[in-house]
Parts: structure tokens; sequence; C-alpha cells
């Protein structure tokens, strides 16, 4: 809120307007009962919030993450609804989850906790209601599960429910890798904006799973040197760029980037000296903990809220740049709405026009964001925020108050 009040000066927005921001349409909390393999009962919490519909259907991802809560859902609710309101989309922001390590859990009792989940979800989620999408700890499979159950339950076949999901079940091209193509584009462009180059900056990516790994091997399509990476289990480094090919054939042989060329920890990488750091891990990477380590130049929200407040202010004042979220992560949205608007028409796209598609959209919003600052002389998180409450505003007023 201290981040959205900074905007409001910037915007038209009336007090009516921000009350419907403040406070999310629908947030549930669900006890989810399991049978697990070895027969005995185990009660999981879940969650699933709204935060606003004013610009359509609402639209977010499902976290599979130990220590999910309520508030951390709601807040990346309403990050979701301004992502889509930057994007131009006609989507509102949700998110939800179960609180859960799936790496604890069998094959069968992670589709048994997934489809319980779904179940439970059935009546409030819906191509035209609440679409869902996969999120940390979520994947294709676990789409595709909730898919069927959705079906199931309803006894129709509808696709547009859930997006993110494998192609033959209606999945769309190029949306395992938009986060982080569309993360390397943004960045390109807001050092171009600076005067600066892409071609042959240090970059350092922390968190190396599809975004991570999609957002390096762009990085050095534009010229890029990717010197670091990490994972949840180790890092690796090296001064003059690592070897992405062979990096990649260890990660899927091995599930991690460990052991290849100089290790480093995730928190070292988080310290580097480089010229772009890109967050591609988790809400909260960057935070009070450990922000007086960071000494890259230009911190890019490869996902959510992965700096926090008091982390960006400190960035702030020692000259650090942050590229938010509102505009660094946006090609997974506009892939997920993509795949959303071929499932509703039956009718999909080739990759070639899927990735050009968002290119364009990215590039647009990103145009946008940062000629509202240079206008306005603000801080780019400012000004998505801002460009983000004016349309949400305007969308509010124009619905009116029901009843």
């Amino acid at each position: 809120m201290e981040q959205l009040e900074q905007a409001l000066p910037f915007t038209n927005m009336s007090e009516s307007s921000l009350m419907y921001f403040k406070h999310p349409k629908r947030s549930v909390s669900l006890s989810l009962p399991v049978r697990m393999d070895d027969g005995r009962v185990r009660v999981f919490k879940g969650y699933r919030s709204v935060h606003s519909i004013a610009l359509g259907p609402s639209m977010g991802g499902v976290r599979l993450k130990p220590g999910l809560n309520t508030h951390e859902c709601e807040v990346l609710a309403a990050i979701m609804t301004l992502k889509n309101a930057v994007a131009d989309l006609p989507l509102g922001g949700a998110k939800g989850g179960i609180d859960v390590d799936p790496d604890t859990l069998s094959s069968a009792e992670l589709q048994r906790l997934t489809r319980r989940y779904t179940s439970e979800l059935v009546e409030l989620i819906g191509p035209r209601e609440d679409v869902v999408a996969p999120d940390v700890g979520s994947d294709e499979q676990i789409m595709a599960w909730m898919l069927d159950t959705y079906n199931e339950n309803l006894g129709n076949t509808v696709s547009g429910v859930v997006v993110g999901k494998p192609l033959p079940l209606g999945g769309s091209y190029g949306s395992k890798g938009a986060r982080g193509h569309a993360a390397a584009g943004v960045t390109a462009r807001v050092l171009e904006d600076q005067g600066q180059s892409i071609q042959n900056a240090s970059v350092a990516i922390f968190g190396y799973g599809d975004a991570g790994r999609r957002c390096a091997e762009r990085v050095k399509a534009l010229g890029g040197r990717v010197v670091a990476v990490s994972d949840t289990f180790g890092g690796a480094y090296d001064s003059s760029g690592l070897d992405l090919e062979a990096l990649n054939v260890q990660r899927d042989d091995t599930g991690t980037v460990r052991g290849f060329a100089t290790p480093l920890t995730p928190e070292e990488l988080l310290g580097l000296d480089v010229d772009v750091l890109v967050l591609a891990f988790d809400y909260g990477s960057i935070n009070a903990g450990n922000v007086a380590d960071v000494r890259a130049h230009y911190i890019v929200e490869a996902t959510n809220r992965a700096v926090l407040p008091e982390a960006e202010r400190a960035l702030k004042r020692q000259g650090s740049v942050v590229i938010p979220d509102l505009i660094a992560s946006i090609g997974g949205v506009i892939a997920n709405y993509l795949e959303w608007v071929q499932d509703a028409s039956n009718f999909f796209w080739l990759e070639e026009e899927i990735l050009r598609a968002i290119d364009m959209r990215v590039l647009a919003s990103v145009n946008a964001v940062l000629d509202m600052a240079r206008s306005q002389r603000i801080d780019l998180r400012t000004a998505a925020y801002a460009l983000a409450l004016e349309k949400l505003h305007t969308a509010s007023a124009l619905r009116g108050v029901y009843p």
C-alpha cells in the first residue's frame, strides 16, 4: 500500500476506486484431506484469492509451497491485477495454492491432493470466472490434473479454465519460457532507454528454472554475458560467461547447476558485482536481511514481488535501478492470456506467431511505463503502478457500484 500510495498523485483515482483495490473480492481457505500412500489421512491447507474482476475474469497461478498463507495469496493476487492492467489485458488478478512441499509427496499423493484442491474450487473457477495457471511448485502435469478434475465434476469439456497446460490438452506454444524470454527483452529495452546496452553486460540469474533458463538463452542471443546462475542446490560462476549449452546438459542430467564451473552459493550470487541481476526464483528474494549485499546496478524482478519494499528503498539509496515485476515478468501473463483466447476460439497459432504477439505486447507495455517514468520523473515501479491504477479507476468508474 505504501508503494501504491506513491503512485496516486500521478493518477485520477478516486477514494471509492481505491477502496476496491485495497480489498480482495474474495479469499477462501480450504481444508484438504488426502489419503496418503501408507493409508493414513493427512489434511492440507489450500487457498484461493480473487482480487479484482473490474477488467475481466480473474487469472492467476497455483503455488505449491511450504508456508503459503492467505496474506501471500492476497498480495500476489493484487499484483496480478496490476500486471494485467499494465499489459492492457481484459483480466483481473488472482492467486492461490496449497501449503505443501511437492517434493515430499509421491506422484500419486500429489495427484490426489491436486484433484481434491480443484474439486473444492470447482464452483468458483472457470474460463469466465477465475482461470488458474502454473506457479511455484506447479507445472503442466498439475494443470492437466486440474483440467481433468474440473471437467469430470461438470461433465463437459472446457479447456479455458486452466492455462499453462500441455499442448495436447489445449496448451499454447511459448508458454513455458515466455516469462524468461520477455524478462530479457524488457531488460534490453530499459538499458537502451538508460543509454546503455545489454551487449557484453554481465548478468547473474537467481533461479535457474524454466524462466531463468529461457532468460539466460535470450540474454546470450542479445549479446549479454551470463556469468552466474543458481538453483535451490547451488550455483555456477564463470566471469567470462557460462557455456549455457553444456550447463543445460548437466542440469537436464542431474537436476541442478551445482558442480558446473566455479561453485558458489545462491546467497553469494546475490552479492556479485554485475551489471544485471535477474531474480527468477520467488517472492521476497531480496529483503531487508540481504539487501546490503546486493551490488548489481540493475535488478530485474522476473518473478512477482522478488524485491520487498524495505529492500527497494535501500537499493534506490545506493543508486540501483529496479525493473519491477509489473513489466519484467509480464511475458508470462501475456502468454497465459493468449492461451485462454485460443482455447475460447478453438483456433491455435504457430509458435512464431505466439512469440511475435508476446514481444509486441511486452514492448508496448514497457514503452508506456518508460514514457510515464520520464514525463513524471518517477521510478519505474511508481510509473507502472500509476498506469495500472488509472486503468482500474476508469473501469471501476464505468461499472459503478452494485447494487
